[in-house]
C-alpha cells in the first residue's frame, strides 16, 4: 500500500468530480473510461498520465488492486480522452520499477516519496483504414 492511498476515500468523493471537468484537456491528466468486470457499467476516472516510447504510462498511485486497473487488466482495453482528443489503448503491461524512469524527474520524486513502484503501460489501437 502506498502512502498515498490513504487519501483514496477523500479523492473519490471531493477531487474526482472537480478535476473531472478538466482533466481531459488539461496536459498531463486524462479521462480513462472503461467498462467494469462484474457490472458492464461504463466509468470514467481522472487520471494522470505520462508518455514514454509512443506508450501511455499510469503510475498505480492506488495500487495494482485498485478496481480500475483490474477492470482494464480484465477487458485489455480502455478507452482515454487527453487534450480533447480520445485514443483506445490496449495491451495492457504491469510493471514494477522502484526508479521511476518513465515519469518525468519531478513526478518521479514526488512518487518515489509516496512509494509508488507500480505501473501500467499500455499501447495505442492503431486503427486500420480498410477499402
Amino acid at each position: 500500500m502506498t502512502m498515498i492511498s490513504r487519501l483514496r476515500p477523500f479523492t473519490n468523493r471531493i477531487i474526482n468530480p472537480i478535476i473531472r471537468r478538466f482533466a481531459g484537456h488539461v496536459p498531463g491528466f486524462a479521462i480513462l473510461s472503461y467498462v467494469g468486470r462484474r457490472s458492464g457499467k461504463r466509468y470514467r476516472t481522472p487520471i494522470n498520465v505520462f508518455h514514454r516510447d509512443g506508450r501511455y504510462v499510469f503510475a498505480l498511485t492506488y495500487g495494482r488492486e485498485a478496481q480500475w486497473v483490474q477492470n482494464v487488466m480484465a477487458s485489455r482495453t480502455c478507452e482515454i480522452e487527453e487534450r480533447g482528443r480520445k485514443t483506445r489503448l490496449a495491451e495492457p503491461e504491469l510493471i514494477v520499477d522502484p526508479t521511476g524512469r518513465l515519469k518525468p524527474q519531478p513526478v518521479r520524486l514526488f512518487l518515489q516519496m509516496q512509494g509508488v513502484t507500480d505501473y501500467l503501460l499500455m499501447s495505442p489501437v492503431r486503427e486500420s483504414g480498410g477499402s
